[in-house]
């Protein structure tokens, strides 16, 4: 692992931390750690903390909405065949779980595809769109996928197949000819929110036709609406509610901001998923070690920002990151493994015994998967650092036919983590060209380098961070000089490391339990509204430091000269430091504050991000 670079975030105006300080009665802290995530009122203040239903935004902004939801009342009042199409990751078939699920209720005249990654590949395929045409598909709306389907689009019109499209990845010049194209990131779509999830999208496809179909939209005033208008408008938010725990799982596992509309879709889903999750959830829950609790309380209560919940459902409360950890490699890993299907169903489920039944396939897929990955790591990393190739490179592209196409961008992400490159990990498809995942550093947009090697690639898509692409193995060659090149151009001369952005420095003392219980209100965290990072100096080990697992080291901390109690800390992968803690040397420390839960118990932790010595 590279050696880390602090830096401790400055980009923020003392005045204006000073005032909003002043206004909500908090410490300095609290206000500088708001200040730095774009809250600098009162009022911005209150909608940060009291996420609400009056924060999600009119669906029939975004443009084409008009117009899908037009094609979508014909077919349904036309009894015409509907396919629900979605990509195979936990985006996809969220995003496909939600749409068809309600639709369902509407008719019966519809069925759900996702593609097989291995013999498709990713987005819309031919063979897909034959499916369509066998079983009779006069609609097909994709999620999370076809921005780039132009050709695909095009011959499904030729065949009398319509498409609309509801994505959220970058589009080209040239969008396809669908009847219409969601995809708030088109130039010239007015929507205000750009960064929602493709399950975001089929989310909002639903709102739009509920709120056509009841009549009233979330967007109106109370002073807009009569008694019965607004007896509509909260069942019209109960109606919601229901479908927000999948969008949740989407927003966590696609790792898109947790900021504005996504904060507010996150919080309501954490909400359902903690008091009322449905089975296949639940099920795969109890694989996490997360079983709900003996005592659970039988009386549901009212929930203040609409709908009715059942407190204590688990003995402790899902987060972002357990969706990120616990649930999304699940999901993901039927798509990878053997069929996304199985996801699919899962989600969609009420049975008991049929979740249990999914879950049980599910965990296996994944438990494979991570065997896959672990060997593929273990031999790209054997490579890299044993290959004379790839000494001196800025980059590192990787291809290995055997390697599962299922886990090469895990593999990518694992590559990154360990040399803090840009990386693609390539592997052979099925349709004889070889495929792969790129992942990248916070430095350099990896899409954009893609761009500038379109002559030399088949496919490509996604974002400054992540792409899928493929090429022709005559190609490679060829691609990863260029690639290179554009790396050492793009990053300049000097090597980058990864870096730790603190958000503040504090010491011990200021860790009350206030400064806590404002802290916990900064959640859901995520990209964009990370858990803070602080950064204590001068601190020491009680003398109880001790590996645990494979190589982390488990601590407890107090600093020098303070009369204050210790804290625990867990230091992931950190263990080649435990001689030099526990003979006593001081050490600085970047960690983040959570709750650790064992046993029944909850206490507060460091997580540590990094450790220096003080020399």
């Amino acid at each position: 692992m590279k050696e880390k670079r602090w830096k401790i975030r400055k980009d923020y105006d003392i005045e204006t931390v000073e005032k909003l300080a002043a206004s909500l009665g908090v410490d300095r802290i609290i206000a500088t750690l708001l200040v730095e995530r774009g809250v600098t009122s009162f009022e911005e203040a209150r909608q940060f903390f009291r996420p609400g239903w009056e924060q999600i935004h009119d669906p029939f902004l975004m443009k084409g909405m008009t117009q899908a939801i037009e094609r979508i009342e014909e077919a349904v009042s036309k009894r015409e065949r509907m396919l629900i199409y979605g990509d195979y990751d936990v985006d996809g078939t969220s995003a496909v779980a939600l749409v068809f699920s309600y639709f369902k209720e509407l008719t019966p005249n519809i069925d759900f595809y996702i593609p097989d990654r291995e013999k498709e590949g990713y987005g819309i395929s031919y063979q897909g769109i034959e499916k369509a045409k066998e079983t009779g598909v006069k609609l097909v709306i994709a999620l999370d996928c076809g921005i780039k389907a132009v050709e695909q689009v095009a011959y499904a019109k030729s065949l009398g197949i319509d498409f609309i499209i509801g994505d959220h990845h970058l589009p080209d010049e040239v969008v396809p000819d669908a009847v219409a194209v969601l995809d708030p990131k088109q130039t010239d779509c007015p929507y205000p929110f750009k960064e929602l999830s493709g399950c975001g999208i089929g989310f909002k496809i639903v709102e739009a036709c509920m709120e056509k179909h009841m009549g009233v939209r979330l967007c109106d005033q109370p002073e807009q609406l009569d008694n019965a208008r607004t007896a509509r408008q909260d069942e019209l938010k109960l109606r919601l509610l229901k479908y927000l725990d999948l969008v949740a799982i989407s927003i966590a596992s696609d790792i898109v901001p947790i900021i504005g509309e996504n904060r507010v879709l996150a919080f309501f889903g954490l909400r359902v998923l903690n008091t009322k999750p449905r089975a296949g959830i639940e099920a795969i829950l109890k694989y996490g070690h997360v079983d709900k609790r003996r005592d659970v309380p039988s009386v549901v209560v009212a929930d203040s920002r609409g709908g009715t919940v059942q407190k204590g459902y688990f003995e402790k409360e899902l987060t972002i990151s357990d969706l990120v950890f616990l649930i999304g490699p699940r999901i993901n890993a039927a798509g990878r493994i053997r069929s996304a299907f199985d996801s699919v169903r899962l989600m969609l489920t009420d049975d008991p015994l049929t979740a249990r039944r999914l879950a049980d396939d599910i965990n296996r897929y994944n438990i494979e998967r991570k065997d896959l990955d672990t060997r593929a790591t273990e031999e790209a990393k054997r490579r890299i650092e044993t290959d004379v190739a790839y000494r001196g490179r800025r980059s590192l592209v990787l291809y290995d036919p055997s390697w599962h196409r299922g886990v090469v961008g895990i593999v990518a992400s694992r590559i990154v983590e360990a040399y803090y490159k840009p990386t693609i990990v390539f592997t052979k498809s099925s349709d004889d060209l070889i495929t792969g995942s790129a992942r990248s550093i916070k430095e350099f947009d990896v899409h954009e380098a893609l761009e500038k090697c379109a002559d030399l690639l088949e496919h490509f898509g996604g974002h400054k961070c992540a792409a899928g692409v493929s090429l022709r193995e005559e190609n490679m060659q060829a691609f990863m000089e260029r690639f290179e090149r554009l790396v050492q151009e793009g990053m300049g001369e000097e090597e980058v490391a990864p870096e730790v952005e603190v958000d503040a420095v504090i010491d011990f003392s200021q860790i009350t339990p206030k400064f806590l219980r404002i802290l916990k209100q900064f959640a859901p965290f995520g990209p964009e509204n990370t858990l803070p990072v602080f950064l204590t100096h001068e601190l020491v080990d009680t003398g109880n430091a001790r590996i645990v697992g494979t190589n982390h080291m488990k601590l407890s901390t107090i600093p020098i000269g303070e009369r204050v109690a210790p804290l625990p800390a867990i230091a992931f992968q950190m263990g080649e430091c435990i001689e030099r803690v526990k003979r006593g040397d001081r050490f600085d420390l970047c960690y983040q504050l959570e709750e650790n839960y064992w046993r029944g118990k909850t206490e507060i932790q460091l997580n540590v991000k990094d450790l220096r010595f003080v020399e």
